[in-house]
């Protein structure tokens, strides 16, 4: 009877990994780790906190790796990504900031730019215009340099050793690739008020019904063509 319910458990968990797919569970897996890591800095555990955080970011890379390799992206995936990438950061740098290891204006730049991001997206949806989910390669580096700097402060803290002065180099960098990814998103989104007139909607490309010839004559002549 338990070897039977073994196999079920067995089987049930096969499914779910099939379904879902090995890099949208490590993905998964990043988003739940989001409130240990951050429980762990509350605790003033900054060690656990440093590899626990590390492993999560490491996770990111994997899991885009693992999906391109073996061409199992998914929709679902694309969304999840980029939640548990900004869950992460936001949770991890919102704690830093409240207990005083980065500045107030660093985690209000790093959270303004993620909300802009996320609010364009959904602006853009609502204008039935085009939204694109692919980052920008500035984007990406600015997660790398969010990545560091927090590693840099937990491993400061949880193993007692001295920057060098790097963080204030690692802020400065951080504070300077947050602004030019927002502004590289709004120039690409084109948020002015030329791009949205100019911006493509989702029948842009469709063909226009034409009218017969006899057609348009009556029509000219209803309207005093």
């Amino acid at each position: 009877m338990n070897s039977a319910s073994n196999h079920e458990g067995i089987d049930k968990a096969n499914g779910l990994v099939g379904s879902l797919g090995l890099p949208n569970l490590i993905t998964l897996a990043r988003l739940l780790a989001v409130p240990l890591v951050v429980w762990l800095i509350v605790a003033d555990r900054m060690a656990p906190a440093f590899w626990v955080f590390v492993l999560a970011g490491l996770s990111d890379a994997a899991d885009g790796f693992i999906a391109k390799r073996f061409n199992c992206v998914t929709e679902f995936g694309r969304y999840l990504d980029p939640i548990a990438d900004k869950a992460l950061l936001v949770s991890v740098y919102v704690t830093l900031g409240h207990a005083g290891y980065l500045p107030t204006w660093l985690v209000i730049l790093v959270v303004f730019r993620d909300a802009f991001i996320v609010g364009g997206i959904l602006f853009l949806r609502q204008l039935d215009g085009p939204v694109r989910l692919h980052p920008l390669f500035i984007s990406k580096l600015n997660t790398t340099m969010q990545i560091v700097l927090a590693s840099t402060v937990l491993a400061m803290l949880g193993f007692d050793v001295s920057d060098f002065g790097l963080i204030e180099v690692l802020i400065v960098v951080v504070a300077a690739t947050t602004m030019a990814s927002g502004i590289a998103y709004l120039m690409r989104w084109g948020l002015g008020p030329a791009g949205i007139a100019a911006a493509p909607r989702k029948d842009a490309g469709r063909e226009q019904p034409t009218l017969p010839a006899h057609s348009e004559t009556r029509t000219k002549e209803r309207i005093g063509g």
